[in-house]
């Protein structure tokens, strides 16, 4: 007899009962969210990597206060692109030159230039390890060999995100867990660590197989998957579990604002492109004026992660004005299929759809 499609080695090794991932969704995670997939069956994960590692103590505590289910932190394993130390006051100038007429019409207060203080990746993973936190997950590289021995050596699960084939090799070498191999469709940014981000724009129908055939470990496909259908999809490709990202963020447990909520509840989320100038690397969100005003040619960008701290200066300002326009709206290309009532509702309905839609398969 067949066994149930929800158990795969993807669930096996995390310890949860249904192999759906909630993405990271860095800045805009939530200990709810988080805590709400996993108490479900999934695993809830937390983006951590804008956090100083006595606020990412904090959020782990939060969520351990609100589940006992296993859970995934997340971290960048490169925190800053070059130049980052080295950018100086003028290149600030003019990176805000194209964000200012914005800010002053809006009320909002025209930010300083400040020398750019970095946060160690490592000291991030020593908060994790000290907590003991059930799952690691990471995207932008491969921790050095130290960190992942010291995370098998605490039972810690770790996953490492690819965004082409040959990332999900060297992950597998260097013997993590699981691959999540993720799609251009995905929102929110490219992981990429071999080569750019620009060339590295695998679709998920595409990467997918070409994972599992190259990699030992088990297999979660991301980016686009945002309904039964996708994980049916994803599955019958070979995965083992998907993770989601875009449709977690439209319920009202996410960290997301409610104007970026509603965008992607609303009709303009079925358009999105890529960019860097939300945050100086290459993500995907809603196609609005401020994405294509980023886009211009001409439009200066600072490395990242000083781009992303500018653009904090227009986010509040436009936020209290309810202009999404103004807004950086994290989305990706399956952004219009989302529809979240709560947690409970859309987990029940993507467990209870997949097992539908996969075991008419098998019958077949």
């Amino acid at each position: 007899m067949a066994k149930p499609w929800n158990q795969t080695r993807v669930t096996e090794v995390l310890g949860i009962e249904y192999p759906i991932i909630q993405g990271p969704l860095g800045g805009l995670s939530s200990q709810r969210l988080t805590a709400a997939v996993s108490n479900f069956g999934g695993l809830g994960s937390f983006g951590a990597h804008g956090l100083e590692p006595n606020a990412i103590e904090d959020v782990i505590a939060d969520i351990r206060s609100l589940t006992t289910k296993p859970f995934a932190m997340n971290l960048w394993v490169s925190m800053e692109d070059a130049g980052a130390r080295t950018s100086d006051a003028s290149a600030f100038r003019r990176a805000l030159s194209h964000l200012s007429p914005h800010i002053e019409a809006l009320g909002g207060t025209q930010p300083a230039f400040a020398p750019y203080k970095p946060i160690r990746f490592e000291d991030q993973a020593r908060v994790l390890f000290d907590a003991n936190v059930p799952a690691f997950s990471f995207i932008y590289g491969i921790p050095p060999k130290e960190i992942l021995d010291e995370a098998r050596k605490k039972g810690i699960v770790t996953l490492g995100t690819a965004t082409t084939p040959d990332e999900a090799i060297a992950l597998d070498q260097a013997g993590v867990d699981v691959v999540v191999a993720s799609g251009f469709e995905a929102g929110g940014h490219r992981g990429s660590f071999l080569r750019s981000a620009q060339d590295s724009l695998t679709g998920t129908f595409s990467l997918v197989p070409q994972t599992v055939d190259a990699v030992k470990v088990p297999v979660v496909a991301a980016g686009g998957i945002a309904d039964a259908r996708g994980i049916a999809a994803s599955f019958a490709l070979g995965a083992e579990g998907v993770q989601m990202g875009t449709v977690f963020l439209a319920c009202e447990e996410s960290g997301a604002h409610p104007l970026h909520r509603e965008a992607i509840l609303s009709a303009s989320a079925g358009h999105t492109a890529l960019t860097q100038g939300f945050t100086g690397r290459l993500a995907r969100g809603i196609d609005n004026e401020l994405l294509q005003l980023l886009n211009k040619s001409g439009t200066e960008t600072l490395p990242y992660p000083l781009q992303r701290f500018l653009m904090r200066s227009l986010a509040l300002p436009a936020q209290e004005a309810g202009r999404s326009d103004l807004l950086a709206l994290w989305a990706g290309q399956s952004a219009n299929l989302a529809h979240c009532s709560g947690i409970p509702e859309l987990l029940h309905s993507l467990v209870e759809g997949a097992a539908e839609r996969l075991n008419r398969i098998c019958a077949h």
